[in-house]
């Protein structure tokens, strides 16, 4: 299968509206004993009220707590992994033993609400991902971590050439298939979101984003400064690998303009110099590494299909 015939196939494969008549709730959860309670019952309550066939999966990742056991107090299915594996890996194993096709996830702290999550789902019919993203009018985003989510949400938006709102939201619903068709890609950590968010809008995937309130966390965050880091390595090596000319072209000019201009002005003076010649060959030779990769991708996609 060609890569235009992959895409062809993505978009039919949503081509007609399907009712999201039954779920699978994954809730990754590592030291939330005093919150988790409360957020299971909450997510009980809505799912009751709206009718649909679901599940609740919590998947304890090596709590030192009472996580697991609130959990089980809940009547949830519960999976405990042996040591703290990370988020992703925390994920990857409840949509593994998940028994419904679409997945939603969310978090054990009680940040997003369950309130918003009736919407989320009468909006999946008609799209392969339902993003809660994460501007509504009540959110409570620490003034410290916004400036690093806003410049790596405009970086993730000029490399997968669409507006992101959010980037990384911890409530969406997703086709079980989609997330399986990406599992050699989703990291173990943090950054499973942002995978997943770029893999689906690199590859034409139908991804909607739907505004929520995020409430103000109970407990403490496990979140570290290094995590903006990790994302940032997670965008571009996302993107390189879906969409490489993205990132290699305006590199290569980076280095080509400043030494063409330089070489103009060299040949005015009769004077070509080693600058000049480093920076022209420097961006072509980051625009021919920026063609193979992205002859590999290509190459890589198409066996993949097949």
């Amino acid at each position: 299968m060609s890569a235009t015939q992959a895409q062809a196939w993505t978009q039919d494969e949503t081509a007609y509206p399907a009712v999201v008549d039954a779920v699978s709730i994954v809730i990754p959860a590592y030291n939330e004993e005093g919150q988790i309670g409360a957020q299971l019952e909450a997510l009980q309550q809505v799912m009751e009220r709206i009718g649909r066939a679901f599940e609740i999966i919590v998947v304890d990742d090596g709590s030192t707590d009472g996580t697991a056991a609130e959990a089980e107090r809940r009547g949830v299915r519960l999976i405990r992994l042996p040591y703290n594996r990370g988020y992703g890996a925390a994920l990857k194993a409840g949509i593994a033993a998940a028994q419904y096709g679409w997945i939603l996830i969310t978090d054990a702290d009680g940040t997003y609400p369950s309130a918003a999550i009736p919407a989320l789902l009468e909006e999946a019919g008609d799209f392969d991902m339902v993003v809660g993203a994460r501007v509504g009018e009540n959110v409570h985003i620490p003034m410290l971590r916004r400036p690093a989510k806003w410049f790596l949400g405009v970086l993730a938006s000029y490399l997968a050439e669409q507006p992101i709102p959010d980037l990384n939201s911890g409530l969406r619903v997703i086709r079980k298939s989609l997330v399986r068709r990406y599992w050699h890609l989703l990291p173990k950590g943090f950054s499973f979101t942002t995978t997943i968010t770029l893999a689906a809008l690199c590859n034409h995937y139908r991804v909607c984003f739907h505004p929520i309130d995020y409430l103000k966390r109970g407990g403490k965050s496990k979140i570290r400064a290094r995590v903006a880091y990790d994302f940032l390595l997670v965008i571009l090596r996302t993107v390189v690998y879906f969409n490489p000319l993205r990132v290699f072209l305006p590199l290569g000019a980076v280095l080509f303009l400043p030494g063409l201009v330089k070489f103009i002005w060299d040949v005015t003076q009769r004077n070509i110099t080693d600058s000049a010649v480093m920076g022209l060959l420097g961006g072509i030779i980051v625009w021919a590494v920026g063609l193979l990769a992205d002859q590999m991708s290509r190459i890589a996609m198409a066996l993949r299909d097949d």
